[in-house]
């Protein structure tokens, strides 16, 4: 075996020493790289655990900025009403927009002002809606601390009376029927009576009846009663029905802030939100309602609510959403309408010495403009 044949053997064992070398190299650095594949692993673990941890607490913090918002729990309130109840309250129910604002309303139309009065002092019920002079007469006769809180609509009464007479003038002597002798639509009356050089009590007598669709039955059924103040649907039957128009609050008297809300205070504070809730719910519905676009389904509603034929239910939407002096856009309070309603009291019944407040003593708008705002949050 000469030189060479070592040669090529100590090359052999240097090549194969360099080979394990390099395995052994390859194997350490697969060996590091997969032990700092794992800590990699576990680091990027750690870091989204902390983050789950911290959308968690996050999460518990303000809980309101996570998911979808959620419908604020049904607040039951107790109204009533007169006469009969609210169209825009049965739009709203109809609609579903008291649901949508967590309102359940529960409605008692009264028989007459006294009743819907009397509920609304002892607690019985949460909100009247009717005539706002009635909520000064609650104040001012009864010493309630009562506030009104929404307008609606501004007065479209008409003095109807029997066919065979033609003046006011030919009243005289005559027997009138009013809801109440000393509120709202009665005041129209003597008001109107007063132009004329006619006054209660020397010149004609005028008697409680009930709400206005009582009235009507009353002067079908009994000649006697000679007339009495009213507004649509009723006005529009009575007239139809051979029955006299007179003359109208809006020509003979101005503006008349007529059917609102109002509240006891109390109960007003003691449910801001509620309250705020269903006064939106309510101005929404009678957006509903004076979008031209929704003509025929309020019209249907009018037929079913007040037990109307077709032609009158038009008639009736003609006269309270396309003419002027029916629903107030966004049921607004008219205040200088209001003015008017404390002016008449003053001189027909002789309140605060002929000299009226001012409407701030009766009006308080914060639930309302709370009610405005809330809606248009929601835009």
């Amino acid at each position: 075996m000469g030189p060479q044949h070592h040669l090529v053997r100590r090359r052999h064992r240097f090549v194969r020493a360099q080979l394990s070398q390099s395995r052994q190299a390859h194997s350490r650095s697969h060996a590091r790289r997969r032990m700092v594949a794992r800590q990699t692993q576990r680091r990027c673990a750690m870091s989204v655990s902390k983050l789950l941890c911290l959308l968690v607490a996050f999460t518990a913090v303000w809980p309101c900025n996570v998911g979808p918002a959620q419908a604020p729990s049904a607040q039951r309130i107790r109204v009533t009403s007169l006469p009969g109840r609210p169209l825009p309250v049965v739009a709203a129910e109809a609609n579903g927009t008291l649901t949508k604002f967590g309102i359940e309303v529960e409605v008692s139309p009264a028989p007459n002002s006294d009743a819907m009065r009397t509920a609304l002092a002892d607690g019985s019920a949460d909100i009247a809606h009717a005539a706002v002079d009635n909520a000064v007469a609650l104040v001012e006769l009864n010493g309630a601390d009562v506030i009104i809180v929404m307008g609606g609509e501004d007065s479209l009464n008409e003095l109807l009376v029997q066919p065979e007479i033609k003046s006011i003038e030919g009243l005289r002597g005559k027997t009138l029927i009013a809801d109440a002798v000393n509120t709202a639509y009665a005041l129209q009356l003597k008001k109107m009576l007063l132009l004329h050089g006619l006054q209660a009590g020397p010149d004609y007598d005028l008697k409680p009846m009930g709400a206005t669709p009582q009235r009507l039955v009353a002067m079908r059924e009994h000649k006697e009663f000679a007339g009495s103040m009213m507004g649509p649907p009723t006005s529009i039957l009575a007239k139809r029905e051979g029955f006299v128009s007179l003359g109208s609050v809006q020509k003979l008297i101005g503006p008349y802030q007529s059917f609102g809300a109002f509240v006891q205070r109390r109960w007003a504070k003691e449910h801001n939100e509620a309250l705020t809730r269903y006064l939106a719910a309510y101005i929404e519905a009678q957006r509903w309602m004076m979008a031209p676009a929704n003509k025929q389904s309020v019209i249907a509603l009018l037929i079913k609510e007040s037990k109307i034929s077709e032609d009158i239910a038009e008639e009736t939407y003609k006269s309270l959403i396309e003419g002027t002096g029916g629903y107030a856009k966004d049921a607004a309070f008219d205040l200088d309408g209001f003015k008017n309603v404390l002016k008449l009291r003053a001189e027909v019944e002789g309140s605060w010495k002929g000299t009226p407040p001012a409407p701030g003593k009766y009006y308080d708008p914060s639930y309302y403009n709370a009610a405005l705002a809330k809606l248009q949050g929601q835009r």
